[in-house]
């Protein structure tokens, strides 16, 4: 299954897509994480520590270069379609035995409407993913879906939108449904985040139902509780092993709900 997680800044939506790409390798599925959000904080959340740097694969200019022939990053001649079927096992951050972290960074605009070098780059290698690989992936987007090109759109299994009980959220999500839509990704689905009274307890039945009627037809097939622990990672690296933080072992049931609402709504 392949999953592009978007909402407003602020609403969790890291720490949904770090738990997702947590819950397929606690089932022991190789998952690609794919931080598409250029405020990239999907390493932290995944137990990478602060000081291991991660090079955006949009900064790194000479591999840019080497695969397009671009002689600079705007302007000029350069190839459209760069090899980029190698670049997962090349600069992928290892996370534990299932996961692979890609972290793509953001792409500067030197003019309205202008396709650069790294733009191209990182376009090509999300249609790889998408239509050449087996594992899963989990995409964390930015408050918008502006990566995804129209094929790579259409080939996604879901756009899952993250939530909370506020009214912006709500209006961000709804934008991206007009978005998706005309990119022709017709499964969208919403999860609730940070639900309850902060103690890891549930919301109650009333505020989902207030939240889902706001949805314009969006489904709600989760919610995930309030817990600053979480604020802490999902995953933890001590000793060489990775290992799922307290917090995440104990709203696993929550998030693996989630997912088999995915797939029995759009098959795994």
């Amino acid at each position: 299954m392949k999953i592009a997680v978007s909402g407003k800044g602020g609403v969790g939506k890291t720490t949904v897509s770090a738990l997702l790409a947590a819950a397929w390798a606690l089932r022991g599925r190789g998952v690609i994480a794919v931080d598409a959000d250029p405020d990239a904080n999907l390493a932290s959340a995944l137990g990478v520590p602060a000081d291991e740097q991660i090079t955006p694969l949009c900064e790194m200019e000479e591999m840019i270069a080497e695969r397009t022939g671009a002689k600079d990053q705007y302007g000029g001649y350069f190839k459209l379609n760069p090899r980029v079927d190698d670049l997962p096992e090349k600069y992928a951050r290892r996370i534990g035995e299932h996961i692979h972290l890609l972290v793509l960074g953001g792409v500067s605009k030197g003019g309205g409407g202008c396709i650069c070098p790294a733009t191209t780059v990182l376009k090509a290698l999300l249609v790889y993913l998408v239509l050449g690989r087996d594992e899963a992936i989990v995409m964390d987007m930015e408050a918008g879906i502006e990566h995804l090109g129209r094929a790579t759109a259409q080939s996604m299994d879901a756009l899952l939108l993250v939530v909370d009980d506020g009214p912006w959220s709500v209006q961000t999500a709804l934008r991206i449904k007009k978005l998706a839509g005309d990119l022709g990704l017709k499964n969208l689905f919403a999860v609730a985040n940070r639900m309850g009274d902060g103690t890891g307890n549930p919301a109650d039945p009333a505020t989902l139902a207030a939240i889902a009627g706001r949805l314009d037809g969006i489904p709600l097939i989760g919610q995930l509780p309030c817990d600053r622990r979480l604020a802490a990672g999902v995953l933890t690296a001590a000793d060489g092993q990775v290992r799922p933080s307290q917090a995440t072992l104990a709203h696993l049931p929550a998030i693996q709900a989630v997912l088999d609402q995915l797939d029995r709504r759009v098959g795994a």
